[in-house]
């Protein structure tokens, strides 16, 4: 796994590089919360990390194992601000669904991930990656909003027909979304 003393010895000892380079609050934090992370993610999540010196850009996939997005596989783009933890973590999904709390275009309404949320559940910097890889996990399952929808078109199709909106969604898992 990523090694954060060997990172910073890499940054020290490379040719050509200088004085050393010290670590950013944020190289130093994800070092440390992405061993983590490796060690509690929930079944249904794994990640991907492009590029292995990039710890604050990778991709998380969600494969729920049950309920109306079960049998599809969900890519969310996540990137760590410089400004974290202090900021949260900007997230998109690159894979097209019909879910009321993302959009087509692929942003995601999670009170954590807001830097100020109206129900004091949004970021603070206590928050770690881990909350927000369960928090979105939890989209599918426990923490779906019809309430205060992102996408209003699929929470009102949820309301008006939930049979209908269960073959929609299982439809699209299909177009776009298989595993």
């Amino acid at each position: 796994m990523i090694n954060l003393s060997k990172r910073l010895k890499e940054r020290k000892t490379g040719p050509d590089q200088g004085p050393p380079k010290r670590a950013s609050v944020r190289e130093r934090l994800l070092a440390k919360e992405v061993m983590e992370m490796g060690k509690s993610l929930p079944k249904t999540c794994r990640t991907e990390f492009e590029d292995p010196n990039k710890l604050h850009q990778f991709i998380l996939i969600i494969s729920p194992d049950d309920g109306d997005w079960h049998g599809g596989k969900y890519k969310f783009f996540i990137d760590v601000p410089e400004e974290y933890n202090m900021v949260p973590p900007k997230v998109q999904c690159k894979t097209k669904i019909w879910h009321p709390n993302i959009n087509e275009d692929g942003e995601v309404c999670l009170s954590l991930l807001r830097q100020n949320s109206l129900d004091s559940m949004g970021w603070a910097p206590t928050r770690t990656l881990k909350d927000v890889i369960w928090g979105l996990n939890s989209l599918f399952t426990d923490l779906l909003n019809f309430e205060d929808p992102l996408n209003v078109e699929a929470a009102e199709h949820h309301e008006r027909d939930k049979h209908d909106f269960q073959r929609k969604v299982q439809d699209w898992v299909q177009k776009y979304a298989k595993r």
